[in-house]
């Protein structure tokens, strides 16, 4: 077997069960979680090519069609092939998630997921049962399925996380103006090439009544280039440091007044202010128990990622479907777990999210 670290695609499926599981949950009454993880699933009932029980017969067939019988082991096969190797990775993380648990001597109650289940669900203003369905509908996850793969996973980090959750003044003065602050209304063109940028540069400034056109003629960024630049406005302390280099030249700007070429790693971005718009609220005093929820959740979520980023170092894995080993002294990618239990728990199934697109390569920051 290799030697290695996880590969990119494996990663971003790590990311993404993490995002799901931070913060949506399904309600089964009456499953032993433990057992719907990590016990196999009792095989069903060998049956005849007439698709009744045979106790006889060595492969058990699930259907027949003119009596020609479709054989458990085939189907097997095929969903093994369309979807085994994400299956096979959620069980290794769950099962490195229960080892660690198994080790601090830590449990999950029923009580606990039933709780869980009730506070997501009242989040959206959807009482459980809406919750599941939209969760089946939209997600096409079962109860079971959600229960296994997304609210034990997201309880058992935050108890191996251990660590209270401090949300400092600093900290909600931040959010307040993130979300209820004014913001800038603008146009983006990105390009991965210094002189062609500076020459459509050259022509925004000349022309900015142009600066739609030159987006979609010139722009990378398939998103924006197809409305002629348009992004969401940029508001304050939207996320990481590049994205504030951004939002300092946005709120430099005036209306119609073109940025000079602001470089995020090898891109290369210009804007062109529309506007500013208005304080949406003035009174943090108003709106401080959703800030403090919500930037309870987002530093929740920041410390399990990295409990099981370090859990993911520490733990050897032999993985022989896609034979590569990791963990002890090997370094992983563990950043689409994380991501896939945020996801589910802060947005609504099949809705996405507007902000701009400022994480690495899709929004510039200013050098």
């Amino acid at each position: 077997m290799s030697e290695g670290t996880h590969s990119t695609t494996v990663g971003s499926r790590t990311t993404s069960w993490l995002k799901m599981i931070g913060g949506t949950a399904i309600l089964i009454a009456g499953a032993a979680v433990m057992i719907q993880i990590f016990r196999a699933e009792p095989a069903a009932a060998p049956t005849d090519a007439s698709g009744k029980a045979s106790l006889n017969a060595s492969t058990p067939t699930l259907a027949s069609v003119n009596g020609k019988p479709i054989p458990y082991d085939v189907v097997a096969r095929e969903c093994f092939d369309r979807i085994g190797k994400e299956v096979l990775e959620n069980m290794i993380n769950r099962t490195i998630i229960l080892q660690e648990m198994e080790k601090r001597n830590l449990t999950i109650t029923e009580a606990e997921l039933n709780q869980e289940v009730i506070k997501i669900a009242k989040r959206f203003n959807l009482p459980p049962d809406t919750w599941y369905q939209m969760l089946q509908a939209e997600r096409d996850l079962s109860p079971v399925q959600y229960r296994r793969d997304v609210i034990w996973p997201m309880i058992a980090l935050r108890k191996l996380a251990g660590e209270e959750i401090q949300v400092s003044e600093s900290d909600m003065q931040r959010a307040f103006q993130r979300n209820y602050g004014p913001r800038v209304r603008v146009r983006m063109i990105m390009m991965d090439n210094f002189r062609r940028a500076g020459e459509v540069w050259e022509q925004a400034k000349r022309n900015p009544e142009e600066f739609e056109r030159l987006a979609r003629d010139h722009s990378i960024e398939p998103n924006s280039k197809s409305l002629g630049g348009s992004i969401p406005p940029i508001s304050r302390y939207s996320g990481n440091a590049d994205n504030r280099a951004v939002e300092d030249a946005a709120f430099r700007l005036k209306p119609n007044e073109i940025s000079g070429l602001i470089q995020v790693g090898s891109n290369y971005v210009i804007l062109k202010c529309e506007g500013h718009t208005k304080q949406v609220v003035t009174d943090i005093s108003e709106v401080s128990e959703q800030l403090y929820d919500q930037l309870s959740e987002e530093k929740t979520q920041e410390r399990i990622a990295q409990v099981f980023d370090n859990l993911k170092k520490q733990t050897r894995v032999d993985n022989y479907l896609t034979n590569i080993s990791s963990g002890g002294n090997k370094t992983t990618q563990t950043g689409n777990y994380t991501n896939k239990i945020q996801q589910t728990g802060t947005t609504l199934p099949g809705t996405k999210n507007n902000r701009v697109k400022q994480a690495a390569g899709t929004v510039p920051t200013t050098r």
